[in-house]
């Protein structure tokens, strides 16, 4: 794999005050990242202002969500707002889609989630390429005549699926750029998921939490508390480690009763290993190397990056990005 062929992305967090996200944009770009994505988890901003406002700051890297889910935003809107992020940053948008995590907290079922994602991106694309001949889904549907009100910047932008799913990553296969696999750091799961995809060119994203700093120590402290809250979720959803079920079960009641310190001492070295990059530069670039070796395209480091994040992506930028650039250049 050429340096060209790998490329690396940083997740934002929208938890942030508006203008936050702009100069933190701007560090990855300098810091020569191809990608800046916003996250859009539940409880947490929506995507679209901090991309709107990260779109504006720079004028390389690709943008977009990881991901927006067609059970809480309507495909009509993911078109919309899809249009308007690549008119603003000039053709380099993406559009990330995933069947969503955490909706039974607003009482969402995520019936036929495959149907669901392939629903959407089908109407996502008539409507972005102007195809006013409708469209009948398992799910969605459009009526004939139905189109856009405007002229779209490009009739297509490349799609992300984020999942673990096996039927999933057979829809991505066959209609994605990019399979992204959030909250991993695990070789094993890339090779796992590149046997799935077959000989098709879709690059495999990892991106997770990351937390990096010269007191390693301390940094990877911070990291396992960050994982032990999402834990119980994607440990199960890793087929190639077997968790005790009861080890994650106690992980998942001391993180419903907001006891981190507890939940973090449940998270092995070996364990953050696999759901983190965490600890000094030279610790989390040799992760990351692992993780290209395996056939990653994109390694996304996701916030907080450091003990602050203004920092953390400061060392990303100065110390492990030209560490993974200079090793694939080799």
């Amino acid at each position: 794999m050429t340096a060209g062929e790998r490329e690396l992305g940083i997740g934002l967090q929208t938890d942030k005050l508006p203008g936050e996200y702009a100069a933190l944009a701007r560090i990855a770009e300098r810091g020569g990242f191809d990608v800046v994505t916003t996250f859009n988890d539940l409880w947490y901003q929506p995507a679209l202002p901090a991309l709107l406002e990260i779109a504006q700051a720079t004028e390389r890297v690709r943008i977009g969500p990881s991901c927006l889910n067609p059970y809480t935003v309507h495909p009509v809107e993911l078109a919309g707002q899809t249009a308007v992020l690549d008119h603003v940053c000039h053709g380099r948008a993406f559009l990330g889609l995933a069947a969503g995590a955490w909706l039974d907290e607003i009482g969402m079922e995520q019936r036929r989630p495959v149907a669901t994602i392939a629903d959407a991106w089908e109407i996502v694309s008539r409507l972005l390429a102007g195809d006013r001949s409708g469209y009948e889904g398992d799910v969605f549907r459009l009526s004939p005549g139905a189109g856009l009100a405007y002229p779209p910047a490009r009739e297509r932008v490349p799609l992300l699926i984020g999942t673990w799913s096996p039927a999933l990553t057979a829809l991505a296969a066959d209609h994605a750029d990019e399979l992204k696999l959030g909250g991993t750091a695990n070789p094993a799961v890339i090779r796992l998921v590149r046997e799935r995809l077959g000989p098709v060119d879709v690059g495999i994203v990892a991106g997770a939490v990351t937390v990096v700093d010269h007191d390693g120590a301390r940094a990877r402290d911070v990291a396992r508390r960050r994982v032990a809250m999402y834990l119980d979720v994607v440990a199960r959803l890793d087929a190639t480690v077997a968790f005790d079920p009861e080890l994650l079960s106690a992980l998942a009641a001391r993180v419903a009763a907001r006891d981190s310190d507890g939940a973090a001492r449940l998270v092995s070295d070996e364990t953050l290993d696999l759901f983190a990059f965490s600890g000094t530069p030279a610790q989390v670039a040799g992760q990351a190397e692992a993780l290209f070796e395996a056939g990653a395209r994109r390694v996304e480091f996701g916030s907080p990056h450091g003990l602050d994040e203004v920092g953390g992506l400061d060392l990303l930028a100065r110390e492990i990005a030209p560490r993974l650039r200079d090793h694939g250049a080799g």
